[in-house]
């Protein structure tokens, strides 16, 4: 093993470790929460925490009143969602692509700014990965098809995870659109996330990861790209607007798709032993709704 690859490992697992000390500190901040509640409304400490009351307590005191939810602690998204890191994304498709395939990849190309098509070739995924991770890019977008249709859509965040894994149902790409306008600008665009609930943690780290695709836009951006989610399907579509005085005139420019997530792993593309952080088991939900 190199010695990249040594401290790559070795990154990761510090960077596990630190998400699942995150993972206690929520625990003992929900317990506080209860007691301060419960105090607060002069109701019964919860039986659960009874045994636990007293230390709770003293911790209350230590905080005061500054004892708020801890934070996410993936520490390479807060730094693009703050603006200390701008997305940079790496836009590349599965090997021996059809013609069709290569016309989406260039179309996310021009959709997503500071974004980079690359000819993937015979690459390996292992070579690949450390390539943009040498460029400095934040994400790797890889795209699969079926029978030439794109059917797949891979975001994996660098240099650490996690990887994204979603499935692509009724793709229209940008030319199949009738006359679509030219690209006006790469300006970042506005992004709308409809249902994307924060109550939801799989909704909410979803939203994360696709967010964190595209810089800050400016005010006057035109271009707007939505993610609407409805029965566990994420419907994508690429708009610019005008306004004319009270109304407003949409334009769409493509490409639109569907996309279903089905799997998240705590590691980037090539760590085929990556912890699984969420998958999708629709034989065994007993609820419907995921998202």
């Amino acid at each position: 093993m190199s010695s990249l690859s040594r401290r790559q490992v070795r990154l990761r697992r510090e960077y596990l470790y630190r998400r699942s000390l995150e993972g206690k500190e929520k625990v003992v901040y929900e317990k506080k929460r209860k007691i301060s509640e419960a105090l607060a409304a002069g109701k019964a400490i919860p039986t659960e925490l009874r045994e636990e009351e007293g230390e709770l307590r003293k911790l209350i005191e230590y905080d005061g009143a500054r004892h708020a939810a801890p934070g996410s602690l993936d520490d390479e998204y807060a730094r693009t969602l703050r603006g200390e890191r701008l997305a940079k994304v790496c836009v590349c498709t599965s090997r021996d692509p059809s013609s069709r395939l290569k016309q989406f990849a260039k179309e996310l190309k021009h959709m997503v700014p500071n974004a980079t098509r690359v000819n993937r070739g015979n690459t390996r995924v292992g070579d690949l990965v450390d390539a943009t991770r040498r460029g400095e890019f934040t994400d790797l977008v890889m795209v699969h098809e079926t029978r030439g249709q794109p059917d797949g859509l891979v975001v994996c965040h660098l240099p650490l995870g996690p990887t994204t894994y979603f499935t692509l149902s009724n793709c229209v790409l940008r030319h199949d659109i009738d006359a679509p306008p030219p690209f006006s600008s790469d300006a970042p665009p506005h992004l709308v996330f409809h249902d994307f609930d924060d109550g939801k943690r799989l909704a909410k780290r979803l939203k994360t990861v696709l967010q964190c695709l595209f810089p800050v836009p400016k005010a006057d951006a035109k271009r707007v790209c939505t993610f609407y989610n409805a029965a566990d399907r994420i419907s994508f579509r690429h708009h610019t607007y005008e306004r004319d005085g009270p109304d407003v005139h949409l334009t769409e420019l493509g490409p639109r798709f569907e996309m279903t997530p089905y799997m998240i792993k705590l590691g980037t593309l090539d760590q085929a032993d990556a912890d699984v952080e969420w998958v999708l088991r629709p034989y065994m939900n007993s609820a419907k709704k995921i998202i």
